[in-house]
């Protein structure tokens, strides 16, 4: 696992073709948890199109060789390395072999084969499979796979792998077996088996085309209860998939694994998904309404990979995005359909706001820092650090674009191309670049810079009005701003950027559009303007009024605007703009400009004030019975302490934290009957509904009652909470009602009801990890105070039976949720957050790398803090640099120190 090794750059430009192929793959198992023996036979040619070479280079590691043949003979010029095998003067065409053994038992890394709970699991998405047999691990290697698993009857009753059951059956000796077939050719990171102690949840379905189909979602017996959402979801994915792109289930089954130890999410391998059991497992009792909508998401995500990664892959790790970003697009699209369909525009941007909420909190952030990174990256050290937001999200935007540009129908067109030209083959983002330019029959050769270019692009925006003339002009004009270095390093030119504008009325009512050069207005009060060039203006004629612009509607591409609306116009376009997007987004500038003006009189020691006017702004929101309860919630919403600090010359979280509570006290304050009517309104009594109507009623009252604890006095906001809490029938409103008053209990220095809440949180769920998950991380995200610093409360808890650092979930839900998610708290001046974060991933590094590197990228931005803080997060990224000893780590925190 360790390798101190100065790590090789791998670069997209050195890509070579494979000089062998694979056929096809006979793998046969006899899985025992400390020696696992793995039989390979593969049918191997010479690739035509590569440059010839009389060995064969196998990658591998931590394997034990134990013997190699060709053509059924034994071969005796094969050598075994830390890195692989290499295989002397190989014939054109021939069989190959290879027996091996690994000890899934200690593999905590839990990439590869590992044992996780008394069950084998795999995990070979990026370059896992190599630690299961010698191979060909890359993307661009595709072979149709038999597998063959035996084991132990009574301790591994259920044998699963890709694709199609062919047999089963008994072994004399207590064991038995089960052999897979996938038609499909697939590289080797899609690869999966299972075997273990398991109960599924089964359906039949018939697909479009009348097939009959069997779904399963696997899970240990006692979680059996809380498979129905995933299954639901499972079944609206094959529907939606279907109806939206013509796409339907290839295999006779599909199947879902869960299993706790898992370092991401899910994983799309053919047929055989293994998931985080975050995102299958659900009943009222124990997810939220954000667990069932992350769950009906991933679980849409890794079913649509069946077509968008898996049919059609990517031809090297660099293209990750083409089949990552794509699918996120794909998911993010069935989330608002399952919303609310194609025709409810403001419940579909219910569902963008909260996507651009993640985007612009965590990729912009990405973009600004040492990892800057293209949606395709030129270079890498380690594969696994880039499974970034820039790959997923940025990558989702860019592929937004194509339909902004086309619209639905010509994406369609696109897509249809794209799979007729490509199925079966590992490709290239260029490639699905041209399949939507030929489509279409349009040239976006100066698209591919969204490919190529990082850094977060900022459109400026100066207007100007003739009433004369009765013309508006708007001017564009794209730069990158302050970009991080190794942003500016790619970029080479404008890029093409879809802008979506309106026009509003003095009355609030959008005014018709007409360009310059068209003979009439157009019936749509939206329009997409090419922005090409590096300046450019648009000129609209016969705009009877000066207009106020409503400016990159539906966040129509992932940029910056740079417009100086003043306080007035900003609550305007909150009271009327059609456009949801945007209405949310007048609110947030509104809010954002608001606390860093706040934020700066706090670092000085000025006291603070709150003018009425955004008191106001708030106060219609919140009292406005038009707008659905779901956009209520998110427009009352503060922006974050994280992006706010990031918007500061120089980040200060105790300034913004001081900030935002006193604005949230603030608000709190003067709207405090407004906040007890919305949270009596709002109440969901009877059954428990996953629905997004109910969700969104909760949503708003929940948040409601978080506005009610920072009042003066909480205690009515404490006796509401501890009510909740004790009546609550669903795990939302709990969690919710505990979250409450343990930060009630933070600015009153402890409490009675906060403590009570928490012991009885633990005492009815301690059988329940994820529940568990989700008590450590209210407890590491708490408020606190200088009396009572939440890194205290951390520690203790570190030392908790229930704590596990070997478990990802569990890792996540303690020591991820306060480094990340309690920026005041973290960002201590004492240090003490950064020194604990140093232990951390240290201590990660020996057992897990890939989520150790995860956790480095805390302190990626340094540099961009006050000089106190930044001293200390130096000290703690140094310390983690001489010790820390995979390559995974290792590149994190080397690059924030350059």
């Amino acid at each position: 696992m360790a390798d101190t090794a100065t790590p090789n750059v791998i670069r997209r430009a050195d890509y070579a073709p494979p000089a062998f192929l694979i056929d096809t793959v006979a793998l046969e198992f006899d899985l025992v948890p400390e020696r696992t023996v793995v039989r390979n036979t593969m049918r191997v040619r010479r690739n035509p199109d590569a440059s010839r070479t009389s060995n064969l280079e196998l990658m591998g590691e931590q394997l034990e060789f134990v013997s190699a043949a060709i053509d059924g003979a034994a071969f005796a010029s094969a050598h075994a390395h830390e890195h692989g095998l290499t295989l002397k003067n190989v014939p054109d065409d021939f069989e190959l072999t290879l027996t091996s053994i690994c000890n899934p038992a200690e593999n905590t890394t839990l990439s590869g084969l590992y044992v996780s709970g008394g069950n084998f699991f795999t995990q070979c998405e990026a370059e896992g499979f190599r630690r299961i047999t010698y191979f060909l691990d890359r993307p661009d290697v595709m072979a149709t796979f038999t597998v063959t698993l035996r084991a132990s009857k009574a301790d591994y009753p259920v044998l699963l792998s890709n694709g199609n059951l062919l047999a089963e059956g008994d072994l004399p000796d207590g064991r038995h077996f089960a052999r897979w077939e996938d038609p499909f050719r697939k590289p080797s990171y899609l690869f999966a088996l299972v075997a273990g102690k398991l109960v599924a949840l089964e359906e039949r379905v018939t697909s479009g085309s009348g097939k009959e189909k069997l779904l399963q979602v696997w899970v240990e017996p006692h979680d059996l209860d809380k498979t129905r959402h995933a299954m639901d979801s499972l079944i609206n994915s094959m529907r939606w998939d279907e109806q939206r792109f013509g796409l339907e289930l290839d295999l006779d089954r599909f199947m879902i694994v869960a299993v706790s130890d898992f370092n991401m999410g899910a994983m799309e391998n053919k047929g055989l998904n293994i998931f985080n059991t975050k995102y299958v497992l659900a009943n009222p009792e124990t997810a939220t309404d954000t667990d069932f909508a992350n769950i009906e998401a991933v679980v849409g995500h890794e079913y649509f990979h069946n077509w968008t990664g898996n049919r059609v892959t990517c031809r090297d790790w660099f293209q990750l995005s083409l089949k990552e970003g794509l699918t996120v697009f794909r998911d993010q699209e069935f989330s608002a359909d399952m919303a609310g369909g194609a025709a409810d525009e403001a419940a579909r941007a219910t569902k963008r706001i909260e996507d651009v909420r993640v985007l612009r909190q965590m990729q912009f952030a990405e973009d600004a820092g040492p990892m800057a990174h293209p949606v395709r990256p030129e270079s890498y050290v380690e594969i696994n650090n880039f499974y970034t937001m820039t790959v997923y999200e940025k990558g989702s935007e860019v592929v937004r674009m194509y339909q902004t540009l086309f619209g639905r129908d010509g994406f369609r067109k696109g897509m249809d191309l794209y799979f007729k030209r490509h199925d079966g083959q590992a490709v290239t983002c260029d490639d699905f670049r041209h399949a939507l330019a030929d489509a279409n029959g349009r040239d976006l050769a100066q698209f591919e810079r969204w490919y190529s270019q990082a850094g977060t692009p900022r459109v400026s925006v100066r207007t100007r009005y003739d009433a004369a003339q009765q013309r508006y002009s708007v001017t564009l004009t794209q730069a990158y701003g302050d970009a991080a270095p190794s942003a500016r390093e790619t970029q080479k030119g404008p890029l093409l950027i879809p802008f979506a504008i309106g026009l509003i009325g003095n009355d609030g009512h959008d005014l018709p559009l007409q360009l310059e050069g068209e003979s009439k207005a157009s019936d749509v009060t939206t329009r997409v303007l090419e922005f090409t060039q590096t300046e450019q203006t648009f000129t609209f004629v016969n705009v009877a009024q000066e207009p106020l612009p409503s400016l990159l509607r539906n966040f129509s591409a992932p940029v910056i605007v740079e417009y100086d609306y003043s306080a007035d116009q900003l609550a305007f376009l909150l009271a009327h703009d059609s456009d949801p997007f945007n209405r949310w987004e007048a609110g947030q500038r509104l809010a954002t400009r608001e606390l860093l003006t706040l934020a700066g009189r706090a670092a000085t020691g000025v006291p603070l004030q709150l003018d009425d006017s955004v008191v106001d702004a708030f106060a219609r929101v919140l009292t406005d019975e038009t707008l659905s309860p779901a956009f209520r919630e998110l427009a009352l919403m503060l922006p974050s302490e994280a992006y706010l600090a990031e918007q500061m010359a120089e980040s200060n979280p105790a300034a913004v934290h001081a900030a935002r509570q006193f604005v949230r006290k603030r608000l709190a304050n003067a709207l405090r009957k407004d906040w007890l009517a919305v949270y009596e309104k709002h109440r969901t009594p009877g059954a428990y509904e996953a629905t997004p109507e109910a969700s969104g009623h909760r949503a708003l009252k929940n948040l409601a009652l978080s506005y009610l604890a920072e009042l003066d006095d909480p205690a009515e906001a404490v006796r509401l909470a501890s009510a909740q809490y004790d009546t609550a029938n669903n795990m939302t409103d709990r969690s919710a009602a505990l979250s409450t008053l343990l930060n009630a209990s933070a600015a009153n220095g402890g409490s009675v009801e906060a403590q009570e809440a928490l012991d009885d949180f633990y005492r009815r769920f301690e059988k329940e990890p994820l529940v568990i998950d989700k008590w450590f991380a209210l407890q590491a995200t708490q408020r606190g105070s200088a009396q009572r610093p939440v890194i205290e409360t951390v520690r203790k808890l570190m030392a908790h039976p229930a704590f596990n650092l070997k478990n990802p979930n569990r890792a996540r839900s303690l020591i991820f949720s306060f480094c990340a998610a309690n920026p005041a708290q973290f960002h201590a001046e004492d240090g003490s957050g950064y020194a604990f974060w140093a232990d951390q991933v240290i201590a990660l590094d020996a057992i897990n790398p890939q989520v150790a590197a995860r956790l480095a990228r805390s302190l990626e931005l340094w540099r961009r803090f006050t000089p106190a803080l930044r001293d200390g997060m130096r000290a703690a990224l140094e310390k983690v640099a001489s010790q820390a000893k995979s390559r995974d780590v290792r590149e994190i925190v080397e690059k924030a120190l350059a």
